[in-house]
């Protein structure tokens, strides 16, 4: 994996898991599995991810019964979880039009370099 790869990858974990609990509350393997699906994250990575959404009140957890063992802790979001999504999604949005717009050459406000002046030219009349 290239260092740009992880770079990328660590910069969107909290966008990409708020947009999966937006569509349902969630338990952090299930989270972590659908990660790994997407983006090939390790399932290490989460726990502390939501730990620290839990703090900072993005999320919240509840217990749930399993089928198959003890009760599952889920996440859900809060609406301070909504807003800092819409937040991000905005700002991701933004930011890779501008990076495509960077990479594709499609700026409509592009800047032509200056002509370097030609040796001998000289600037005012004789």
């Amino acid at each position: 994996m290239s260092e740009i790869e992880i770079q990328l990858k660590k910069g969107v974990l909290g966008l990409c898991v708020l947009a999966l609990l937006s569509r349902g509350d969630s338990y952090a393997y299930e989270i972590a599995s659908r990660m790994a699906d997407a983006v090939d994250m390790g399932e290490g990575t989460i726990y502390p991810l939501m730990r620290r959404m839990q703090s900072d009140g993005l999320v919240q957890t509840y217990l749930e019964e399993s089928p198959s063992g003890p009760p599952r802790k889920y996440y859900r979001l809060t609406d301070a979880g909504r807003n800092r999504l819409a937040e991000q999604v905005t700002d991701w949005r933004s930011f890779t039009q501008a990076v495509d717009t960077l990479i594709e050459g499609t700026s409509t406000t592009r800047h032509k370099p200056a002509a370097p002046e030609q040796e001998g030219e000289t600037s005012h009349d004789a």
